[in-house]
């Protein structure tokens, strides 16, 4: 049932229905408790030591994305509701994926799920203001984000006319781009990426901000947002200069909240507030297996044999973590 809901997007109703044909009646509300069951008992142990180990890690990634859910207190069915994904960066560790069910995007609730960390890790987001409230991180600025302001500000049939502020604009973005892809075909080390960086990227972008300073587009164009939406983050446009471990863009994230948003489309909002944490959970052992290129379903099968608990020791749930050789060997995903 968690398989085809999370990882089919086939909701619960429809399963229901496929249960019938098969001559069998177990009811959606049945197994709506059922997972939410499993997720609050068996996987949050290892979803909370997943979180531990996600805030001892200095480069991180987030995005958020809206979900609806039927059942909040206080709040009409129509609301949005949140769920957030924070992830590890692509620095090279093991990877941590993880996803968080708010109630609304105020940016204390990123400021929770990310209290404890390191003072002084490295955050890449969009450009939402809310993750301003997340104190301790150093806040890198997603030029992938920016391009695409540009991207967008390029009237159409002028793609290659030089002339134009957006097209001018894209293109250093890609040459920022161009640089991050070359370093990463030559197998450059962090270290040599952040000298590298210095030397090729920076007067780029010191040149990008002389030239933004000189932009005055018509107020309210898809031009002036762009330069409205680089002016309001000059502050963290470098940031990511500073460690060639950091990333230039957070596209890593908007692939890992991608699931969320096909499943939305087909199972639509979650009835209760538990159901939506335990989406939550179920969504991150699902992506974590994906990630470590196990077998979704036999990975899910097993955590629900070993049922971990809130008594479980660190090292018992290391081993069952998707990054443990021995779970790398039994679930590892074979292409024949």
């Amino acid at each position: 049932m968690m398989y085809y809901k999370y990882v089919m997007s086939m909701p619960l109703y429809r399963q229901e229905k496929d249960f019938e044909h098969l001559g069998v009646k177990i009811s959606r509300t049945t197994m709506a408790s059922w997972i939410i069951y499993c997720a609050e008992n068996y996987f949050l142990p290892m979803y909370e030591y997943l979180h531990r180990k996600l805030l001892k890690r200095r480069y991180l990634m987030a995005d958020e994305t809206p979900i609806q859910v039927l059942k909040e207190e206080g709040r009409r069915p129509q609301s949005k509701s949140y769920v957030w994904l924070v992830r590890t960066g692509d620095n090279g560790g093991i990877p941590i994926i993880l996803y968080n069910y708010t109630p609304t995007r105020a940016g204390s609730h990123a400021a929770a799920f990310l209290a404890g960390a390191d003072p002084g890790y490295y955050l890449m987001v969009d450009g939402y203001k809310g993750y301003n409230k997340v104190p301790e991180a150093q806040r890198c600025c997603c030029w992938a984000h920016i391009r695409r302001y540009w991207l967008r500000a390029i009237p159409k049939g002028h793609e290659k006319d030089y002339t134009h502020p957006a097209v001018q604009g894209f293109l250093y973005c890609n040459k920022l781009f161009e640089y991050e892809r070359s370093y990463r075909e030559k197998g450059l080390s962090p270290k040599q990426i952040y000298n590298r960086r210095l030397k090729d990227q920076k007067p780029v972008i010191e040149a990008f901000l002389s030239w933004l300073d000189a932009q005055t587009p018509v107020k309210g164009s898809r031009l002036d947002q762009a330069v409205i939406y680089i002016r309001n983050r000059k502050d963290s446009l470098m940031t990511y200069l500073e460690d060639g471990r950091c990333s230039l863009s957070n596209n890593l994230s908007e692939n890992a909240i991608r699931p969320i948003t096909v499943g939305r489309k087909n199972w639509l909002f979650c009835d209760s507030v538990d159901g939506a944490n335990a989406s939550a959970i179920c969504f991150t052992m699902i992506e974590m297996a994906k990630a470590y290129d196990l077998n979704v379903y036999k990975y899910l099968n097993f955590l629900l044999e070993k049922r971990p608990n809130a008594r479980t020791a660190q090292k018992e749930l290391e081993k069952l973590a998707p990054w443990n050789e021995e779970v790398q060997k039994m679930f590892a995903r074979k292409m024949k």
